[in-house]
């Protein structure tokens, strides 16, 4: 595939999940919430995450910004969904330091975030691209805050039913 056709599959790409965002809903039960801000361009992004345990059951990315941040976004949704917490922060770090040049690893599939590699040539997108990924990466905090918390509360409550 020449390097053009490449280059449109990736526009398309980039358009549709603009068009029709996955993960545009409001969760009904919400563990994690985080906001994230690129005063830049203005794009805004609001990350809810439903979880079971360190997995994320449900995932909504909601906000106003342009076709990349939309798009980016949209792409989150789709790979975190029924991962656990590690997995999606491991999936944003790789996309983090894709963003900034490197190649992904050969063995992690990142769906249609390959899409956004020719953002790389126009360095205030990259920020709008990242700007979902990021505000991943403090929600994967908060929830593993909450987790390793909840998971204490569990062993104390078994140890005191032992006492």
């Amino acid at each position: 595939m020449s390097a053009d056709m490449l280059d449109q599959l990736y526009r398309e790409v980039i358009l549709d999940h603009h068009r029709h965002p996955r993960g545009r809903h409001h969760l009904e039960r919400v563990d994690v919430e985080e906001s994230g801000l690129n005063p830049s361009c203005g794009d805004e992004v609001t990350l809810q995450l439903e979880l079971d345990g360190d997995i994320i059951t449900d995932v909504a990315v909601i906000g106003r910004g342009c076709a990349v941040s939309t798009a980016s976004g949209s792409m989150l949704a789709e790979l975190v969904k029924g991962r656990s917490i590690d997995d999606a922060r491991k999936i944003a770090e790789i996309f983090k330091r894709m963003m900034h040049g490197d190649d992904p690893p050969s063995e992690m599939d990142l769906g249609d975030l390959e899409a956004l590699t020719g953002v790389r040539q126009f360095p205030v997108r990259v920020k709008c691209a990242l700007l979902p990924w990021v505000t991943l990466l403090r929600a994967a905090v908060d929830a593993g805050e909450k987790h390793a918390a909840a998971t204490a509360g569990e062993e104390e409550a078994t140890d005191h039913g032992n006492g």
